[in-house]
């Protein structure tokens, strides 16, 4: 019988440890000008004025991470995936809204 042993490594990704445009590429298997384009679409915030400054969160990498798979699994372009992330936000919070309106008995 053959053992194998995985290791993996992780950072956690807060405010005091953000991620830099290289690490949000690496860690969504794209290029730094791919997160370039999703600041300009919208899907991630940038903190910082350049490239090399700007600073995301986990927000961000989740966000970056959801329109990586929208492209791969339905083609989606990143305008579409901003805008399917957009509406699927507002769902969830118009969701919630109904919830909370429910639980109070109106």
């Amino acid at each position: 019988m053959k053992t194998v042993v995985i290791a993996a490594t992780g950072t956690v990704v807060g405010t005091a440890q953000p991620l830099s445009a290289d690490d949000l590429a690496r860690a969504c298997g794209a290029e730094v000008e791919w997160v370039a384009r999703l600041v300009e679409v919208g899907i991630v915030e940038a903190s910082g004025s350049q490239p090399a400054d700007w600073c995301f969160y986990s927000a961000d990498l989740q966000r970056a991470l959801e329109a990586r798979r929208l492209e791969r699994d339905f083609g989606a372009g990143l305008d579409a995936a901003a805008l399917i992330l957009d509406l699927s936000r507002e769902v969830r919070q118009l969701r919630a809204q109904l919830r909370a309106l429910s639980a109070s008995g109106r």
